[in-house]
C-alpha cells in the first residue's frame, strides 16, 4: 500500500456535498472524482493537500485535515497532470474576463456562486 505519513489531505463531508462537481476541475492531480453523485477523494496518494478545491465548493463540504495516510505520489500525479493539460480549458475572471493564461486567478464566492477573480480585479472586489 505504500509508506504511511502524517500530512494534510482533503476531507469531503458527504452530508454537505451536493454533487455539483466544481471541486473536480481545480484538483490538478485527479484525486477528486464524482462517484455515486458525490465528490470523493478516490486515491489519497494523488491529493497533495494544497486545497485549491476548497475555495470553489459552494457548500463548504471540503476541508483540509492532518492525519495519517499514504505519502503523496509525485510520479503518479505527473501522469494525470499531463493528461489533464491535453484537455485544458482556461478559466476566466468573472469581472474582466481575463484568462488564467494571462493573469493568476483565485477562487471566490460571490452572490452565492463559486467563480474566479484575477489578481487585478481582486483589490476592487475587496475594497469596493
Amino acid at each position: 500500500m505504500g509508506e504511511r505519513v502524517v500530512r494534510q489531505i482533503v476531507r469531503i463531508d458527504e452530508d454537505l456535498c451536493t454533487g455539483c462537481g466544481v471541486c473536480v476541475g481545480p484538483c490538478a492531480e485527479g484525486a477528486i472524482v464524482m462517484q455515486d453523485g458525490k465528490a470523493k477523494v478516490i486515491r489519497e496518494e494523488l491529493c497533495d493537500g494544497a486545497g485549491f478545491c476548497l475555495g470553489v465548493c459552494p457548500t463548504g463540504a471540503l476541508t483540509l485535515e492532518t492525519r495519517e495516510t499514504v505519502a503523496f505520489d509525485h510520479s503518479a500525479a505527473e501522469v494525470i497532470i499531463a493528461e489533464k493539460k491535453a484537455n485544458y480549458i482556461a478559466q476566466h475572471c468573472f469581472s474582466c474576463s481575463t484568462s488564467e493564461d494571462d493573469r493568476p486567478l483565485l477562487p471566490v464566492r460571490r452572490a452565492g456562486e463559486s467563480t474566479w477573480v484575477c489578481t487585478r480585479c481582486l483589490p476592487s472586489l475587496i475594497h469596493g
